[in-house]
C-alpha cells in the first residue's frame, strides 16, 4: 500500500515580517508586478496543482495543509478556490482534512463561514503569546486578545477543529507570562495546540538584536523549565502530547503534520514548497515571481532535487518517529542503535515499559533530549566500530 498523499500550499505573503522569521515570505513592498499579486500567484497555484496531478498519477488526497507566510491576507474566496483546485484535479478523500494558517489580525467570522463553505475543515492559528511585550519581543503585530476571539469566531462558524501557535522561552518572557498563555489557548476552546522554544535564526532582525546585545540570547535551562511548564497545564486539561511539540485532544492531532512524521508522500505547492514521493525530494524556486513566470511558461518550478540514499532515509525515520508519543518499532533500528536504545531506557531516557514491549517511546525526561537521544542511535554504529560495543551506560553530549 502507498503511504499516505497530502498536498501543502504554501502562501508567501505577510503584511510584516515578524522579527524571528526565516520562512519564505514576502512583503508587498518585496514584490511586483501581477505574477507576485494574490491573483497571479492563484493562477499560478492553480497550474501547479494541475501539474502535480498528471505527475503523480492515482493518488486520493488525505490531508491538505495551506500555509505561509499569511494565507488568511489572501481572503476566503482564493483560500476556497484553491481546495476547489485540487478536488478538481484529484481524487480527495471524503474524510480529508483540511488546514489553513491565519493570522488572527486578518481574520474575522465572515472569513471563517467563507473557509468552512469552501472545504477547510481545520483553523491554526498564530498566537504566540497572550503577554503583549513578548508579542512586542517578536514584532508580532496582533493585541494579545485577538488570537482568543478568533478562535472563538472559529468554533461558532462551525470549524470543530481549531489549533493555536505559541512560542515560549521569548526574553523578557516570565513563568507567569507562559502559564496566563495556556490558561488562554484553554479558555479559546482549542483542542490542538503547537509550542515551539523560540529559535534565534541568523539573518533575522531578532538575530540582528541579540547580536547588538539589545536582547539576551534564550536559554536552554529557561526552555526546559517553559517546558514543562506548559506539558503540564495542557495535560491536567486533557490535552496530551502526540509530538514533542504538539498536544491534542484524543482524535484532534494533525493528519498532515503526523504525514510528514510518519515518512509519508506530499507534493508542495507554492514559491519555495518541498515535496517528497517515495524517497525523492524536490523544492521550488524560492521566489513568488520567478515560480509564476515557470508555469506559466509550461515548465516545470523545480528548483534542485535529491535522492535520499537508505542510509538518509533511515536518518529520517528515526529523527522524525521517536519524536511521536507512539515512539519508532525497535525492529525499525540497526543492531548498534537498539543496544544504544537499550542504554537510553537504563538512562530513563526511553519508556522502560514500551521498551520491553519493543519500543522506543521517549520518557517525559526524554523529550527534553529528544535531539540526543536521536543523536546517540544514530551514532551508535560508528561508536561501535570505533571503540567497541560499550557494555556501561554512554557518555551522552551536553547537559542535564
Amino acid at each position: 500500500m502507498p503511504p499516505p498523499f497530502g498536498i501543502y500550499v504554501h502562501v508567501p505573503f505577510c503584511a510584516t515580517r515578524c522579527g524571528y522569521c526565516d520562512f519564505n515570505t514576502y512583503t508587498a513592498s518585496e514584490l511586483a508586478g501581477d505574477a507576485s499579486s494574490p491573483d497571479g500567484w492563484l493562477d499560478a497555484a492553480r497550474r501547479e496543482i494541475a501539474l502535480a496531478a498528471r505527475t503523480v498519477g492515482d493518488r486520493t488526497v488525505q490531508t491538505v495543509f495551506v500555509g505561509g507566510g499569511t494565507p488568511s491576507l489572501i481572503g476566503a474566496d482564493r483560500l476556497s478556490a484553491v481546495m476547489a483546485a485540487v478536488r478538481s484535479e484529484f481524487r480527495v478523500a471524503a474524510y480529508c482534512e483540511v488546514t489553513t494558517e491565519s493570522n488572527p489580525e486578518s481574520t474575522s467570522p465572515e472569513f471563517f463561514a467563507g473557509i468552512l463553505d469552501g472545504g477547510y475543515t481545520r483553523v491554526s492559528l498564530g498566537m504566540q503569546s497572550a503577554a503583549r511585550h513578548v508579542l512586542a519581543v517578536l514584532d508580532r503585530t496582533h493585541t494579545p486578545g485577538r488570537a482568543v476571539a478568533a478562535a472563538r469566531e472559529a468554533r461558532a462558524a462551525g470549524f470543530g477543529r481549531v489549533n493555536l501557535d505559541l512560542i515560549y522561552a521569548t526574553p523578557g518572557e516570565t513563568d507567569d507570562d507562559l502559564r496566563r498563555s495556556a490558561d488562554a489557548v484553554l479558555d479559546a476552546g482549542a483542542d490542538h495546540v503547537s509550542a515551539y522554544a523560540l529559535i534565534v535564526e541568523d539573518g533575522t532582525a531578532l538575530h540582528r538584536r541579540v547580536r547588538r546585545g539589545e536582547l539576551p540570547a534564550p536559554d536552554d535551562d529557561v526552555a526546559a523549565t517553559r517546558y514543562e511548564l506548559l506539558d503540564a497545564r495542557l495535560q491536567a486539561a486533557g490535552l496530551h502530547w502526540y509530538e514533542v511539540s504538539n498536544w491534542s485532544l484524543p482524535g484532534a492531532e494533525c493528519r498532515h503534520n503526523l504525514g510528514y512524521w510518519r515518512d509519508g508522500d506530499w507534493w508542495g505547492v507554492g514559491p519555495g514548497a518541498h515535496s517528497h514521493l517515495a524517497g525523492v525530494r524536490w523544492w521550488n524556486v524560492k521566489h513568488p515571481a520567478r515560480w509564476a513566470g515557470k508555469l506559466a511558461a509550461g515548465e516545470s518550478p523545480e528548483g534542485g532535487r535529491e535522492d535520499l540514499t537508505a542510509d538518509e532515509r533511515y536518518t529520517e525515520r528515526v529523527m522524525l518517529r521517536l519524536r511521536l508519543a507512539e515512539g519508532m518499532a525497535l525492529d525499525q533500528l540497526d543492531p548498534a542503535a537498539r543496544s544504544a536504545a537499550g542504554r537510553a531506557a537504563d538512562e530513563g531516557l526511553l519508556e522502560p515499559v514500551g521498551y520491553a514491549a519493543g519500543r522506543a517511546v521517549l520518557t517525559d525526561r526524554g523529550r527534553l533530549l529528544a535531539d540526543r537521544v536521536v543523536t546517540d542511535l544514530l551514532l551508535a554504529q560508528e561508536r561501535d566500530a570505533n571503540h567497541g560495543v560499550a557494555t556501561g551506560r554512554p557518555v551522552l553530549p551536553g547537559g542535564a
